[in-house]
């Protein structure tokens, strides 16, 4: 990245990010979204922006990611995640349709996992990523 960086555009930079990163990082995030060793994957994403803006190691990713328009690793996560539920909406059921408590919230609850198994899987964390 830091060898083309002065010959190409913003733009470029931009799709040289998707092309060659993103689209690595982005396969299979709602199955290791959560693991310890995001967190390598996550600095390697800081590196990446504050080589493409010229920026050094001590300036803050937080304003950063926003000139590029690029979602941060746990942000990209939580959209999977909230994808995930919302394309398979036929695996989870309404509190409401379990039981007779009313209640404020329209929660939901996977139907093909126990939780208590698999407390990390993308069904149980997946209900629990609050969304309206």
């Amino acid at each position: 990245m830091r060898l083309v960086k002065p010959y190409v555009t913003a733009n470029t930079l931009k799709v040289i990010y998707y092309s060659y990163f993103h689209s690595i990082m982005n396969y299979g995030l709602i199955f290791w979204g959560n693991s310890p060793d995001s967190i390598k994957i996550f600095r390697l994403q800081k590196k990446i922006i504050r080589i493409m803006m010229g920026c050094k190691s001590r300036n803050s990713w937080r304003k950063l990611f926003p000139n590029f328009e690029i979602l941060p690793l746990p942000s990209q996560y939580i959209l999977s995640l909230l994808l995930f539920v919302i394309r398979n909406k036929n695996q989870f059921q309404i509190n409401s349709e379990i039981h007779q408590i009313n209640t404020t919230a329209c929660k939901l609850t996977p139907t093909l996992c126990k939780c208590n198994k698999i407390p990390e899987g993308k069904h149980c964390i997946g209900v629990k990523v609050p969304f309206t």
